[in-house]
């Protein structure tokens, strides 16, 4: 890896762990700055190095106390299709639209069994983290 790649990675795995106490209110919910970088990761440096840029700001989000297991799913999934559609297409709201089909859908897909039996939580239906 060059030098240059692991900086880029680095400025982004920072930003991302930073933009987690960033809230910005959204209806009943909240979406944090990290769903922006981590968007911007995949488009800017690729889609595998946004899935680990979201993989190390997911972690520290965990570490830190203020993420959950299921913050890895959301981000990951959102990051690599971000980052392929944009790779592929080059087409800024197809990219926008990935991303949100990524996070919101695929990634609250693969919720569920991570709620289910690595937390022991009982989720009333599978749909219920979309």
């Amino acid at each position: 890896m060059k030098i240059r790649t692991m900086t880029r990675v680095a400025l982004f795995a920072a930003l991302t762990a930073v933009g987690a106490f960033i809230r910005i209110p959204l209806g009943y919910s909240s979406i944090t700055l990290q769903t922006f970088f981590t968007a911007m990761a995949g488009c800017v440096l690729g889609p595998w190095y946004g899935v680990g840029v979201a993989f190390v700001a997911s972690l520290v989000r965990n570490i830190l106390g203020i993420g959950s297991l299921m913050a890895f799913p959301g981000s990951m999934c959102g990051a690599l299709l971000c980052g392929v559609a944009f790779w592929k297409s080059k087409n800024l709201p197809l990219t926008l639209i990935a991303e949100v089909f990524g996070t919101g859908i695929i990634g609250g897909f693969a919720a569920y069994p991570i709620a289910k039996y690595l937390m022991g939580l009982t989720p009333a239906a599978y749909t219920v983290y979309i």
